[in-house]
């Protein structure tokens, strides 16, 4: 039952992510239509998906107009807060998968050990002590 838990997760998980991608309204476009400055939406969005890529995603790229980022500081500020949103987020994901892992490992072992023990029922193994 645990492993149809974590397998499941692990596509819940996936399949979020491919949701995401597939939106059909960008980031920016989105927070435009949020009230937020054009200008700080596309450095937030270009520095998400900076964020994203430097924390270890494979979906992601790193982006950033230099020059838009040294002369416009609605753009610097959203690359800024939208890399390190990304940043976090990435991580978080990872954190996530990395713990189902874990926790479909320690289920296999358990299983394993509990698979052993019923092995060995109705079998004396009071000499296998002095092995040690």
């Amino acid at each position: 039952m645990k492993r149809c838990y974590s397998a499941r997760l692990v596509l819940a998980t996936l399949i979020g992510a491919v949701l995401l991608l597939a939106g059909c309204v960008s980031q920016r476009e989105s927070m435009i239509e949020q009230g937020y400055p054009p200008a700080y939406a596309a450095g937030f969005e270009d520095g998400y998906h900076s964020g994203k890529k430097a924390a270890g995603s494979y979906l992601d790229q790193f982006k950033k107009d230099v020059h838009r980022f040294q002369t416009d500081p609605q753009y610097a500020q959203g690359w800024n807060d939208g890399y390190r949103q990304g940043d976090e987020e990435q991580k978080a994901l990872d954190r996530q998968i990395r713990n189902s892992t874990e926790q479909q490992r320690l289920y296999e072992e358990k299983k394993h050990n509990h698979r052993d023990r019923d092995l060995l029922k109705g079998i004396d193994t009071r000499g296998l002590e002095n092995l040690k």
